[in-house]
């Protein structure tokens, strides 16, 4: 790769990412609803003069940016959508959309891709092959990278490699997780109707009750990890996250009981045996008690996994801008991401880059309401994602 300081470049771009950062921080758009995020990805990728198309999936936005000879094209991946959560940060720049908040970093991948588009685009004449920047709708949990992948952004140019970063509140600024393998989980979803004989709350030997039967499962639930799942398996998560009833009265007895959850693990294996013991604890349990259950199961991502050679490069490729004591091999998480769709396809590195500041109070974890980043993660992230692509498409 040729000598080129990417660090500075990103530094120089500072005042800039700010603040597109904190303007996107200020409208947030909903999964698939991402109509003003989109149109100023758009805007600013056709200023620099990138082969732009709009309307992918919907809100997708993918923009080429070709070199002057033929080589690899490396694809740049950042989702766009924020989540409906009320945001209780006392910024200047908090969310002004009620119930709507950037609160996974969604707002400084989108302005890191843009970033990073134009500092390359300075570099065009030196660039053998193309970079592909895929800015994605509904990534949280509504298959926006599927849609992506249905609507052909892995195809004309295929791209030889994925390469994705994510804003990480558990890692401190300054330092990047770049493990082999997976390095985030698959995520799963279950729904449990139960279905009971509702009654007088005064005369519970009259009905079926399914609050008690409910009760009774989703305790049981909680043991299938620490009971039937072997340890040495690998890691596994499963939570309950949702009762619902269909009387919300004191003295009422109801006829049904919802419950919702989650389940990760960092394989397919794994997954697919947790989602039998769900099925047959919940009928075992629902049984027992006299009621029927109805039992539902989404597999929403696959987990996410770092190509072994990909991530060897890469490793190399950033040490100009990150040392190598500052590059966590070992960190994993069971958040899930579903770039990892893409990945399945294109082998490729997806970087955690550290955004927590303990000393600034910085220390929210992601999807809660007062989730803010570091925002030295922008020129970090426009500076690794800058030296990733360059490593392929730079020529010497």
């Amino acid at each position: 790769m040729a000598e080129t300081n990417f660090k500075a470049e990103a530094e120089s771009l500072r005042e800039e990412l700010l603040a597109r950062r904190r303007d996107l921080h200020m409208y947030p758009e909903l999964g698939f609803e991402e109509h003003r995020t989109a149109g100023i990805v758009a805007e600013e990728l056709r200023k620099l003069g990138l082969e732009v198309q709009t309307g992918v999936a919907k809100t997708g936005v993918v923009g080429i940016l070709e070199g002057d000879t033929d080589g690899p094209t490396v694809l740049l991946r950042a989702d766009m959508d924020a989540l409906p959560i009320q945001e209780e940060n006392d910024l200047p720049y908090r969310s002004t959309i009620p119930g709507r908040m950037h609160a996974c970093g969604h707002d400084a991948h989108v302005t890191i891709a843009l970033g990073v588009a134009k500092v390359m685009a300075q570099h065009r004449s030196k660039l053998a092959g193309r970079i592909k920047f895929v800015f994605q709708p509904g990534e949280e949990g509504l298959g926006g990278a599927l849609a992506m992948i249905d609507a052909g952004v892995l195809e004309d140019p295929a791209p030889s490699v994925t390469l994705g970063l994510h804003v990480w509140a558990g890692l401190p600024v300054g330092t990047v997780g770049v493990a082999d393998g997976a390095i985030m989980s698959g995520s799963s979803i279950f729904k449990l109707t139960i279905q009971g004989k509702g009654g007088h709350a005064a005369m519970p030997y009259t009905t079926i009750d399914p609050v008690a039967c409910a009760g009774q499962l989703i305790n049981a639930l909680h043991m299938i990890v620490g009971r039937k799942m072997d340890a040495m398996a690998g890691a596994v998560v499963l939570s309950v996250t949702s009762v619902r009833t269909s009387s919300e009265a004191y003295n009422i007895i109801p006829q049904q009981v919802e419950i919702r959850g989650t389940f990760r693990t960092f394989n397919a294996f794994t997954s697919e045996m947790l989602e039998q013991h769900i099925r047959s604890v919940s009928l075992s349990v629902c049984a027992a008690g006299g009621c029927e259950v109805d039992i539902f199961v989404k597999h929403l991502t696959i987990p996410t996994v770092n190509d072994p050679e990909v991530a060897k490069r890469m490793r190399k490729a950033i040490s100009s801008v990150v040392a190598v004591e500052c590059q966590d091999d070992t960190y994993r998480t069971m958040a899930s991401e579903d770039v990892s769709y893409m990945m399945d396809d294109i082998p490729g590195m997806y970087f955690l880059v550290g955004a927590g500041n303990k000393a600034k109070g910085i220390t929210y974890g992601h999807h809660h309401p007062r989730f803010q980043i570091d925002e030295d993660v922008l020129p970090l992230g426009v500076a690794l994602l800058s030296s990733a692509a360059a490593d392929y498409v730079l020529k010497e």
